[in-house]
């Protein structure tokens, strides 16, 4: 029989800390909900020291969710240990994950602790958090550019000390496979009570290699592998949580492992988290990427015709792609809709379902088909609602081939209507200029990006943008059958975060650097 690896997924704490990759609370509750359906075996929901966002995230996503354990990362120091376990209290399953620096360089440079002292702090904050709770987990920062013999110092400590997981991190994405696989091996036969502990490891992707060392560390016996959803994560990223699955499954002939994760749901995942992350996934992406099992060369295409194995080792179904259409449209009702997304995994509070229900009769008008997608994007813009300063009430535009274009735009602000006229060198920044001058913002765009929800000439256009404003960098979006219409939303809701995350004082982008 297979051994069964562990998925601790950490795309709401690591993933998080790519540049512009905040996520409210709500958003960050939906995204949990979206893992437990995925089947992940532990979630590590936030650093609840770093914010109140997160410790609230946490709280709600513990008490929430279903199915997984629910994790806080924990500094080693007793106040962290303290709020992680306050976060997490009341909740069945839950655990404290503790870390501190095992490398010279760490502990010289950004600690400035000698290693006894490191090896004393370690083992008391694991004692601290094993007081709260019966499941602790141990990092030692940068394991991979320590000393091997004070690494394996450290680790019998912490187990000693209750550590049930100990994950040993490539913080900087620094070895190679050959090198991470033996390191490994040695921690498995060289730290005595190694057997009394699961061996998980957490790799980033500085160059290229997180999925390549996670996969060598799983056949020298590690039994957890830490992952985000599309990869994203700190600098470079993290090792892709649908890339570990998908390898482990597609060659269980190899690695004699595999995992719980119900594959159908990684398409849906990697798009739920793309739209709320603004973190589009680049076409040639393994697994999820728009161009993973597509086919241009005609020798392939011969050979797919008449035999698929020929050059597919995955069917797109395992990854839950069959593009399945609904028999809905603008006369469905209520109780047909409602049940829909119920079969989607979808529950939504009368209210959100009201406004949900409210939107997708709109869009039926528009469009001939209606999809998964379509109500997903429904769905997930209703849910992962903030408070609205800005709300579009009408968006009117001219341009042409010897015309300046312009935007006529009118927003409600504070229940108060203003209406303002502007130019730019195109439709969308004719409307954004327009948008700007009503709100009195000085936001800066740094990107934008548009994509098609579904195929078909009525179909949805998703706008995502990241703009920066005070320090503070945010991601919006907007969809509708009006590419423009979807960009004015993207830009609304982007200027919305921003006024949320200034009146509350906290900036979203401020994340301490960890493992």
């Amino acid at each position: 029989m297979a051994r069964m690896i562990r998925i601790f997924d950490t795309t709401l704490r690591d993933g998080e800390q790519s540049p512009g990759a905040s996520m409210n609370v709500e958003e960050k509750v939906m995204i949990a909900k979206q893992l437990a359906r995925l089947n992940v075996d532990i979630i590590e929901a936030g650093f609840a020291y770093s914010s109140p966002g997160d410790f609230e995230a946490i709280r709600r996503i513990a008490q929430e969710v279903e199915g997984p354990t629910i994790c806080s990362l924990a500094r080693a120091r007793p106040e962290d240990i303290d709020r992680a376990w306050e976060a997490l209290k009341g909740a069945p399953k839950v655990r404290i994950h503790t870390f501190l620096s095992s490398s010279d360089i760490h502990l010289k440079y950004q600690f400035r602790i000698s290693r006894e002292e490191a090896l004393k702090r370690a083992v008391e904050m694991v004692q601290r958090a094993r007081g709260y709770v019966d499941d602790v987990e141990f990092s030692p920062m940068d394991a991979s550019r320590s000393d091997p013999n004070y690494l394996y110092e450290v680790l019998e400590a912490v187990i000693e000390a209750g550590a049930g997981t100990i994950n040993i991190p490539d913080t900087v994405g620094y070895a190679t496979s050959q090198e991470f696989g033996l390191l490994i091996r040695g921690i498995r036969e060289r730290v005595k009570n190694s057997s009394k502990t699961v061996i998980s490891v957490h790799c980033h992707n500085d160059l290229g290699l997180a999925v390549a060392n996670s996969l060598a560390a799983v056949v020298e016996g590690a039994g957890q592998v830490e992952c985000t959803i599309n990869g994203i994560g700190e600098r470079a990223g993290n090792a892709s949580l649908e890339e570990i699955a998908m390898g482990l499954r597609t060659r269980k002939d190899f690695f004699d492992a595999d995992t719980g994760i119900r594959t159908e749901e990684i398409s849906k995942t990697s798009r739920l988290v793309s739209k709320i992350t603004g973190m589009v996934v680049q076409p040639n992406k393994a697994i999820v990427g728009a161009n993973a099992f597509a086919h241009t060369s005609g020798i392939h295409q011969d050979g797919l015709l008449k035999e698929k194995s020929t050059y597919e080792i995955m069917k797109p179904e395992s990854i839950g792609l069959v593009q399945s259409k609904l028999v809905m449209g603008k006369l469905s009702g209520r109780h047909a809709f409602r049940q829909r997304l119920e079969e989607l995994g979808y529950r939504l509070s009368e209210e959100e379902l009201n406004h949900a229900f409210e939107r997708f009769k709109r869009l039926a008008d528009q469009k001939k088909e209606m999809y998964e997608e379509d109500l997903e994007v429904i769905v997930s813009e209703e849910i992962a609602k903030i408070p609205e300063r800005y709300v579009l009430k009408g968006l009117h535009t001219e341009s042409g081939t010897h015309k300046v274009p312009t935007a006529t735009v009118e927003l409600e602000i504070g229940g108060r209507l203003a209406k303002q006229t502007g130019t730019g060198d195109g439709p969308v920044d004719a409307a954004y200029r327009t948008i700007a001058a009503i709100t009195q913002t000085k936001s800066r765009l740094l990107t934008y990006v548009v994509k098609a929800i579904t195929g078909g000439t009525d179909a949805q256009g998703e706008v995502s943008v990241r703009m920066e404003e005070g320090g503070r960098t945010v991601t919006g979006h907007g969809a509708d059958t009006d590419i423009i219409v979807a960009s004015a939303r993207a830009y609304l809701n982007a200027l919305n975060k921003l006024a949320y995350w200034a009146s509350r004082n906290t900036d979203p982008a401020q994340k301490v650097g960890l493992i």
